[in-house]
C-alpha cells in the first residue's frame, strides 16, 4: 500500500515523486519506458532553476538570447544576458532522467516499463492503478492517484476527468536532434512562426548538436501534413544560410501531439485524483513550452497531497486547494488569454505577428511585453492589441 502512486515519470510526475518522497511518505513512481525520449525541442526557462537549483552544477548550454520570426520573416532578436539567469537548452532523454533521479534520490519507489491503463475499484472508489509490467500485470494500491503520463493517458479518459482530445484542441509537432557543422548562435534560441497555425524552431544543444523541428497548431492539424512540413522546414532557403556544409549525422528523430489550449480547469482534480503536466494541458498555447509549467503543476499537487495525507483528509475539500494555488491560478489565467491571441497573430497569414515584431523593433517596452507573452505566457495590455489592429 503506497500513500500516493504516481503514473508518469516525466518533469510533473518526478517533481511531484520528490516533494512527496522528502516529506516521507510512500511513492510509487510508475513509469512506461525511462528510455524513451519525449519528443520536444528542449528549451528549459531559468525559472526552472528555483525548482531544480542542482541544475546549476551541470554543464548545461547557457542561452542569453531569442531570435524570432514571422511567417514573412520580420525579425525580433532580443538578448538577456546579464539582465536575468540564463535559460538553457536539454536532450530530453538526458534531462528527464536527472529529475527522475533526483525524485529516487530523495526515497520515490520507481518502476520501469511499467504502464498504467486501469484504476482498482472498491465500492465505486478509485484505490489504486492495474499495470502491465514486462512480467505480467500488477495492482498498486494507494490513498491518493496523480495522473502525469502525457496526453495519451488511459488513466486520464478513465478517470472521467476529461474526454480525449480533439484534433483541433491539440498541436502535432516533428523534430530531430542532429550533429553537424553549422553557424547557429550558440547563446540564442530561434522560432519561426509560419503563415499557416504553426511554428518551427532550431535549439542550439552543443558546438555541434541542435534541436530542429516544426508543428501544426488546431485545425491547421486538419489541412497540413507534419512529415511534409518538417522536410520542407529543414530545407528551407532561409535556414540553409546556418548550415553551410549541409551534411548531418541524425542521432534521433520524433512526433508527438501537445496540448494546444491551456490548462483543462475541470480535469484537475477529481475523489482522490488529481491530474498534472501534459495531461492536465499545462503547456503555453502560443509557444508550446511546456516544462516549467508541468514542474509547477507537479510541485503543487505534490504540497497539496502533503497536506492532504497529513489532515488524514484526500477529499475534494483538501484537494481542490491545488486548483486554487496562486501559481495555478496565474497559469491557468495567462494560458487562457494567450490562446485567445492565437487566432489574431495568425491572421492575414501571420501579419499582425509582422507588425508586432516590427513595433518590438522601435519601442523597448513593447519588446518587453511581446518577449514576456512568448517566453512566459504573460498576456499583453489591451492598449498594445488595439494599437496593433489599428495597424491593419
Amino acid at each position: 500500500m503506497y500513500d500516493v502512486i504516481i503514473s508518469g515519470a516525466g518533469p510533473a510526475g518526478s517533481k511531484c515523486a520528490e516533494v512527496l518522497a522528502k516529506s516521507g511518505y510512500k511513492v510509487a513512481l510508475i513509469e512506461k519506458n525511462c528510455k524513451w525520449r519525449k519528443p520536444c525541442g528542449g528549451a528549459v526557462s531559468s525559472r526552472v532553476l528555483k525548482y531544480y537549483p542542482q541544475l546549476r552544477k551541470l554543464n548545461l548550454l547557457p542561452i542569453t538570447g531569442i531570435s524570432m520570426y514571422s511567417g514573412d520573416f520580420c525579425q525580433l532578436k532580443y538578448s538577456w544576458e546579464g539582465i536575468r539567469e540564463p535559460s538553457f537548452t536539454v536532450d530530453r532523454l538526458e534531462f528527464d532522467t536527472i529529475l527522475r533521479n533526483i525524485a529516487v534520490d530523495a526515497g520515490a519507489k520507481l518502476f520501469d516499463n511499467s504502464y498504467s491503463f486501469d484504476f482498482i475499484y472498491k465500492q465505486n472508489r478509485k484505490i489504486g492503478v492495474k499495470v502491465k509490467a514486462i512480467n505480467g500485470t500488477k495492482d498498486f494500491l494507494g490513498k491518493i492517484i496523480i495522473i502525469a503520463d502525457g496526453m495519451s493517458s488511459k488513466l486520464a479518459f478513465k478517470s472521467g476527468m476529461r474526454e480525449k482530445w480533439k484534433i483541433d484542441e491539440i498541436g502535432l509537432c516533428k523534430c530531430a536532434i542532429l550533429e553537424g557543422t553549422n553557424l547557429l548562435d550558440k547563446t540564442s534560441i530561434s522560432l519561426f512562426f509560419q503563415k499557416y497555425k504553426g511554428y518551427g524552431w532550431i535549439f542550439p544543444l552543443d558546438d555541434k548538436r541542435f534541436n530542429i523541428g516544426c508543428g501544426t497548431w488546431l485545425e491547421a492539424n486538419r489541412n497540413y501534413n507534419i512529415n511534409q512540413l518538417y522536410n520542407n522546414f529543414k530545407n528551407n532557403p532561409y535556414l540553409q544560410r546556418f548550415f553551410p556544409k549541409q551534411e548531418f549525422k541524425e542521432i534521433w528523430m520524433g512526433s508527438y501531439p501537445l496540448p494546444a489550449l491551456g490548462v483543462k480547469e475541470k480535469s484537475l482534480f477529481k475523489d482522490n485524483i488529481m491530474m498534472i503536466g501534459d495531461a492536465a494541458g499545462f503547456v503555453s498555447p502560443i509557444s508550446g513550452e511546456g516544462i516549467h509549467a508541468s514542474i509547477v503543476s507537479g510541485s503543487i499537487a505534490g504540497e497539496t497531497a502533503v497536506k492532504a495525507l497529513e489532515t488524514d483528509d484526500i477529499s475534494d475539500q483538501t484537494l481542490k486547494k491545488y486548483k486554487a494555488h496562486p501559481n495555478i491560478k496565474k497559469i491557468r489565467r495567462n494560458f487562457k488569454m494567450t490562446a485567445s491571441m492565437v487566432d489574431f497573430l495568425y491572421d492575414a497569414d501571420g501579419k499582425n505577428l509582422s507588425n508586432m515584431f516590427s513595433l518590438a523593433e522601435t519601442d523597448n517596452k513593447i519588446r518587453e511585453m511581446v518577449i514576456n507573452m512568448f517566453l512566459f505566457s504573460q498576456p499583453p495590455t489591451k492598449e498594445f492589441l488595439l494599437r496593433l489592429k489599428s495597424m491593419r
